[in-house]
Formats: C-alpha cells, structure tokens, sequence
C-alpha cells in the first residue's frame, strides 16, 4: 500500500484489506498493489471495501480476459495483459493485470509477484515529476504506460533474435533455425492478441467522460494511445518478416537439396558411359577379339577415364559444375 499527496507519503505492506483501508483517506491518493488473484477472499473483501460489483472480482480472478475498460460510475475497472522477458529461458513470460480507478484510490491486481512498477514507486518516494501532485487517474495513467512502454523492450528483444536469424539463414539454415521462427511467430500472434484490443481500452479511457478522469490527464492517454499504435505496427512489421523468413528458409533447403541432386546427377552420368563399358567387357563371352590381346585391360581403362574426363570438360564448360 502507498498513499501520497503533494507533502506526505507512505509506504507499507499490509496484512489484509481492512489494514489498508484504515489509512484511506480521502485528501490523499492511495494505491493498494495486490499480488495473487486466485485467494477468493482477498478479492471479496476488496469488493466488500470499496463496492466493487460481483462480475468484476470475477473478472479480476479470471486470468484468460481479454483486455477491456468498464466505466462502472463509481469507478473504472481495466483489465490489460502485461509482458516480462525472461532472460534465462528467453521466452516473454505474461500475466494479468486489472487497474481500478477510483477518485481516491487506485488498485492493481497482478498475478504474481514482480511488475514493471518499480520506477513509479521510486518516483513517488523521491517526489519526481508531476505524479504526487495530480490525482489517481495520473497514477492510472503512469500504470498503464509503464505496461504499454514494456511492449517496446520486448518487442526489441525479440527484433534482435529475428536479426540473429535472419545471419543464420543466410549462412547455414538448419531444423533449430525453423523451430525458432515457428516459435516467435507463436510470440507475435500472442502479441498481437495483447495489443490489439489494448488499442481501443485507451481509446475509451481517452474519450470518457468519466469525472474520474480529468482533462488533463486525457492528454497523456493520448500519448499512450501513440504508443501503442507503434507496437502495433511494430508487431505487424515483425510478423511480415518472420513469414518472409519462413520463405527464405525454405528456399534455402530447396536450393541446398537441388545442389545436392545436381552433384549426384552429375556423378551417376559420368559413371554411366563408364559402366555400359565395363558391362560389355564383362560379358566374356569366348570369341571377342580384344580378350587374347595384352593391351586390352589398360586400353579399355584408357577409354573409360577419357569419356570421363571429356564429360567433366564438358560439364563444365555448361557450367552445370
């Protein structure tokens, strides 16, 4: 829990909700930041405090929602997804997040512990910018942002993995290259399921006409609107090229199998003049000529590495080798 004005600040972590909302008051902003959404309770006596509706502490304990924005009057309720990079598994890991915004209060509910809130709290514990001295729909806004400006790190997580690819597939393609591809496009389509609706939440929160949000602060929803139209096209471009790459790899095996093919081609048709001799001559049958005569082993040898080589002077000057 943390509760701000322009002068004072707190920070505590709290037991229960009753504990929190014993220091609620309504000259100051207060944010209650719940980690885990799956203890039932928690979120009823959340509803119960601040009178939230029924079907919204279900939404908040569903976790599979899509992103959206309910002005319920007394307060908004915004579900979002936001996404973390995993360094050691190098895979985005995702979690939901649900922001309440009240006149007062604002409440996040997140799934597990750890967020991308960090530089908001050190903001208001140093007193930085602008957010101790507006009101809750500021610190919303700073909520939402940080979750939107994440997608940037993610998304340039990921160009630089497609950029690695893209090296492999020009040098040397193998089955882990297109594993990779299949994998990050899986990422994109995910992504593109977190963003898309994300855009038209901002939109709704920028048009309300809720008195929880001041038109002030519709300036700044705007910014983040901005931004997220750029992860969009940013998800877009890396999705064209991810299906272009997927393209260029297999282009790349069709090339290396016809490479492969060409040689053995070229291989069984020099072998075949030779082995149409070979076949003649192993025939012995008891009245052909050359079969008495002391240069016909090495003649024939002769003959057949010259129809060789006339075929690989031959080959090459078509340029087939």
């Amino acid at each position: 829990m943390i509760k701000y004005d322009g002068a004072d600040f707190q920070e505590k972590t709290v037991a229960n909700v009753e504990e929190a909302c014993a220091f609620r008051n309504k000259s100051s902003v207060m944010w209650l930041n719940i980690d885990g959404v799956h203890q039932s309770e928690i979120i009823e006596q959340v509803g119960k405090s601040f009178g939230l509706h029924p079907l919204v502490a279900e939404d908040i304990a569903s976790t599979g929602q899509r992103p959206k924005m309910d002005d319920l009057d007394d307060y908004i309720f915004v579900v979002l997804r936001m996404l973390r990079f995993n360094e050691k598994e190098n895979e985005t890991k995702t979690e939901q997040i649900s922001i309440i915004l009240g006149s007062d209060f604002v409440i996040s509910f997140q799934e597990d512990e750890g967020d991308v809130f960090d530089h908001i709290r050190e903001r208001l514990r140093n007193n930085k910018g602008k957010i101790r001295k507006l009101g809750a729909d500021y610190l919303a806004y700073t909520l939402i942002d940080a979750i939107v400006d994440n997608y940037f790190m993610i998304l340039e997580k990921l160009g630089e993995t497609i950029e690695d690819i893209e090296d492999i597939l020009v040098t040397n393609p193998t089955s882990e290259t297109l594993q990779t591809i299949h994998e990050l496009k899986r990422e994109m389509i995910f992504l593109r399921k977190s963003v898309w609706p994300l855009r038209e939440v901002i939109s709704r929160l920028e048009r309300s006409e809720s008195p929880l949000i001041n038109k002030s602060t519709c300036i700044y929803l705007r910014d983040v609107y901005d931004h997220t139209i750029q992860v969009m096209d940013a998800v877009e471009t890396f999705r064209d090229m991810l299906s272009g790459m997927l393209d260029i790899y297999l282009s790349s095996v069709s090339n290396r199998m016809n490479e492969v093919m060409k040689v053995l081609t070229v291989i069984a048709t020099i072998f075949i003049p030779l082995t149409f001799v070979a076949g003649i001559y192993g025939m012995n049958f008891r009245y052909m000529p050359e079969l008495e005569q002391a240069w016909s082993y090495p003649a024939v040898l002769i003959l057949m590495l010259t129809v060789a080589l006339v075929m690989v002077v031959y080959f090459r000057r078509k340029k087939w080798i």
